[in-house]
């Protein structure tokens, strides 16, 4: 029988999609350690736009080895979705890269559509999901834990193959625009 170990997983998601982050870590609960940033974990008000980075990046994303981005309708917006995959894709001393992968959650235009619309991912991740032989993937949401944990595995054992895209440079603001839409 193949075991597949438990990871440490960051889940970077719009808050917005609280419901499915809970009904994600309640699934996987025993099967990985939730590296993930809950609210009020991170005091944002007055703190600068770097500080708030290095904060996710060191004291959250540090330890994991997988990043999971649920893709929900206004994902492709939030500056701390971009920032916190990007951290993830980061290899450094303090910071081995993570794998990376993306669940569509139902309530995603995509989802039901049977077709990927780019426009309507986060950037960062679309760029990972190109070609033959992508750094990251994208699945459309499960509640089977062991096809979850499948996913996860993946994306740990891809971390240190091909290099990721991490080129673009990091939203500034979180994007505006109609979530069903995509950019405008």
């Amino acid at each position: 029988m193949n075991v597949v170990p438990k990871h440490k997983v960051f889940v970077s998601f719009h808050h917005g999609d609280q419901r499915y982050k809970d009904r994600f870590a309640a699934m996987m609960e025993g099967d990985i350690v939730d590296k993930s940033v809950e609210d009020g974990d991170i005091d944002n008000t007055m703190q600068l736009m770097e500080t708030i980075r290095q904060k996710i990046r060191d004291n959250f994303i540090q330890n994991a080895t997988v990043t999971v981005v649920l893709i929900g309708p206004c994902t492709w917006q939030r500056k701390h979705v971009d920032w916190e995959i990007s951290s993830s894709l980061s290899d450094t001393n303090l910071n081995p890269r993570c794998g990376l992968l993306g669940i569509l959650l139902p309530s995603h235009a995509n989802y039901w559509s049977g077709r990927r619309n780019c426009r309507l991912m986060p950037p960062r991740l679309a760029d990972n999901c190109m070609g033959n032989d992508p750094f990251a993937r994208i699945y459309k949401w499960s509640d089977n834990s062991t096809c979850v944990r499948g996913w996860i595995h993946t994306a740990f054992k891809r971390r240190k193959g091909r290099p990721p895209d991490n080129n673009r440079l990091q939203f500034g603001r979180n994007r505006s625009g109609d979530c069903a839409r995509g950019w405008v």
